[in-house]
C-alpha cells in the first residue's frame, strides 16, 4: 500500500523567489537646484489710503478693481463741520485785521504828534508795541484760517497716483478717525511676484541668479525675474518666508492677482548622480545600492557625498547608465531575480520622474 502511495504522488515544483522592485536608470546632471514655488502677482507699490481728518463717509466713488488716475475722487466725507470751522477761523482774521489797522492809524497819529513834540518818546513807543502785537495776532489768524481751509479740503480723498483700486475698506456712512485706511491702490508700473520659501531653502535660494516666473495662463511665455526682497521673519500662519521677484516692466499681459510659478535653477561644473533617500541600503557600517544587472541584483558599495533636496548625492561606487533599486532594497538579497515594477504615474504628472531600467521581461510572482 506505502508502495502504491509512492508511486502516485508527484514531487511538489519550487518555485522560483522573483521579487518586485521599483528601480531607475543612473544620470549624471549638472543641474544643482531646481525648484519651483507658486505665487501671486502683485504691484511693488500699493498704498493704504485714509482721511487726513476724521468725518463720516457720504460718498465712495470707486469699487475694487476700478482703474484710477492720479488726482481722481475716490471717497469723500460730510464737510459741513469743517467748513464751519473754516468760516469761524475767516471770522477770527477780520477781527484780528480790523484790529491791526487800528493800531496802525493811533500809532500814524501819535507819530504825527510826537514830531510836534506833543507826546512823549514812550508813550509812542507803546503805539508801536500794540500795533506791532496786533499785527502778529493777524499772522497768526491768517496762518489758523489756512490750515482750516486745508482741513476743509482733505474731506475728499483723492488718489496720488495712477494705479489700480485693490481693496475698498471703509463703506458710505462709516464714521473714521484720521489716517484709517480706506481705499488700497496699486501703482501701475513694476509688478513683482510674492512667494512663500520653506527655512530650509532660504539661504540656499536667496542667491541665485537663474530665476524664472511662468504665469499659470500663459505656460509658454519665459519671464526672467530677480529676487528683490526676502523677509527677515517668518509668517506666523504658514511658517514662510515671503520672497518677491521682481518682473520687468515690459512683460506683457501680466495683471495683478494672477497665478505664477518661479523656478529656481543652478548648474554645477561637476556632474552628480543623484538617488532617493530609499535606494541606500545599511549594513554594518557600510552602505550599498543594489544594482540590477540582467534581472540579478548584486550590492554595491557607494560613497555618499551629500543631499540634495530629497535626493542623496553619490560620490563613488557607481556610475550614469546602471540600474539601481529605488524600493524594497530590505527585501532583498544578492543575486536574487528581480522584476521591475513600472514606474507610478498620476493624472497631474503624466511623466515618470524616474526612468525604468532595462530589464527582462519577466513574469511577477504571484
Amino acid at each position: 500500500m506505502a508502495a502504491l502511495l509512492a508511486a502516485c504522488s508527484k514531487p511538489v515544483e519550487k518555485k522560483e523567489d522573483i521579487r518586485p522592485v521599483r528601480a531607475m536608470v543612473l544620470a549624471a546632471s549638472t543641474v544643482g537646484v531646481n525648484a519651483e514655488f507658486a505665487g501671486e502677482v502683485r504691484a511693488r507699490v500699493e498704498s493704504r489710503l485714509g482721511f487726513r481728518v476724521g468725518g463720516k463717509i457720504t460718498a465712495r466713488k470707486v469699487d475694487a478693481g476700478t482703474v484710477v488716475k492720479k488726482g481722481q475722487v475716490l471717497m469723500q466725507l460730510d464737510p459741513q463741520d469743517l467748513k464751519l470751522s473754516q468760516a469761524q477761523a475767516k471770522a477770527n482774521l477780520r477781527a484780528a485785521e480790523t484790529g491791526r489797522d487800528l493800531a496802525k492809524a493811533e500809532l500814524k497819529r501819535y507819530q504825527e504828534l510826537r514830531v510836534k513834540n506833543f507826546v512823549s518818546q514812550a508813550v509812542l513807543d507803546a503805539k508801536q508795541s500794540a500795533y506791532s502785537s496786533a499785527q502778529a495776532t493777524v499772522d497768526a489768524a491768517q496762518a489758523a484760517y489756512f490750515g482750516q481751509s486745508n482741513q476743509a479740503g482733505y474731506a475728499t480723498l483723492v488718489s496720488d497716483v495712477d494705479g489700480v483700486v485693490t481693496a475698498v475698506d471703509a463703506e458710505v456712512g462709516q464714521v473714521v478717525s484720521p489716517g484709517t485706511p480706506v481705499v488700497r491702490v496699486a501703482k501701475m508700473g513694476e509688478k513683482e511676484i510674492v512667494i512663500g520659501l520653506p527655512e530650509d531653502k532660504v539661504e540656499e535660494l536667496r542667491k541665485l541668479t537663474d530665476v524664472t516666473v511662468r504665469l499659470w495662463a500663459n505656460k509658454d511665455v519665459v519671464i526672467p525675474g530677480k529676487v528683490r526682497e526676502v523677509s527677515p521673519v517668518a509668517d506666523p500662519a504658514t511658517r514662510t518666508y515671503a520672497v518677491k521677484v521682481s518682473i520687468p516692466d515690459s512683460a506683457a499681459d501680466v495683471k495683478l492677482g494672477m497665478t505664477a510659478m518661479v523656478q529656481f535653477a543652478s548648474t554645477m561644473a561637476t556632474p552628480q548622480i543623484k538617488v532617493p533617500l530609499t535606494a541606500l541600503f545599511h549594513e554594518k557600517n557600510t552602505t550599498s545600492v543594489w544594482v540590477v544587472d540582467k534581472g540579478v541584483v548584486r550590492m554595491v558599495p557607494v560613497t555618499v557625498a551629500g543631499t540634495s533636496a530629497n535626493d542623496v548625492v553619490l560620490a563613488g561606487g557607481v556610475s550614469a547608465g546602471q540600474t539601481v533599486v529605488t524600493a524594497g532594497v530590505n527585501l532583498i538579497k544578492p543575486g536574487q531575480k528581480v522584476t521591475i515594477l513600472p514606474p507610478e504615474s498620476s493624472s497631474n504628472d503624466p511623466v515618470p520622474v524616474q526612468k525604468s531600467a532595462a530589464a527582462p521581461q519577466v513574469e511577477v510572482a504571484k
